[in-house]
């Protein structure tokens, strides 16, 4: 008798450990959606494929994937690079959407700088 009481009374703690999430649709960012595809200067990288940034830095010291999103990290002695690339909303190959830059040391470094600082290489 106890242990049937015991069960009943576990029962709402047990429920209210149960899921409830519905399942969304995943939102991609866009690249016209990135404050950085306005910034001058970064038009050579924001919206380019793996292969185009391959073609302007070289070969990715890190190359990183995480589906839908891909990490790509150039470096050189002045800076390193991280590129995001996602699939566009309506499907294809996988464009920068978003950088960020810093010095080996992490200490913060301008973004343009370390694009021409690393097509100099």
């Amino acid at each position: 008798m106890k242990a049937k009481f015991l069960i009943l009374l576990c029962l709402p703690a047990l429920a209210a450990c149960a899921s409830t999430a519905t399942t969304r649709g995943v939102s991609l960012p866009a690249v016209s959606d990135s404050p950085l595809s306005s910034v001058a200067g970064l038009d050579i990288v924001m919206g380019k494929t793996a292969s185009q940034l391959t073609r302007l830095f070289g070969d990715p010291q890190l190359n990183i994937s995480e589906p839908p999103a891909r990490k790509l990290q150039f470096a050189s002695g002045a800076c390193i690079l991280d590129a995001y690339l996602y699939p566009p909303e309506a499907g294809g190959e996988q464009r920068v959407t978003h950088i960020d830059t810093r010095r080996s040391d992490g200490a913060e470094v301008d973004r343009v700088s370390c694009v021409n600082a690393l097509r100099r290489r």
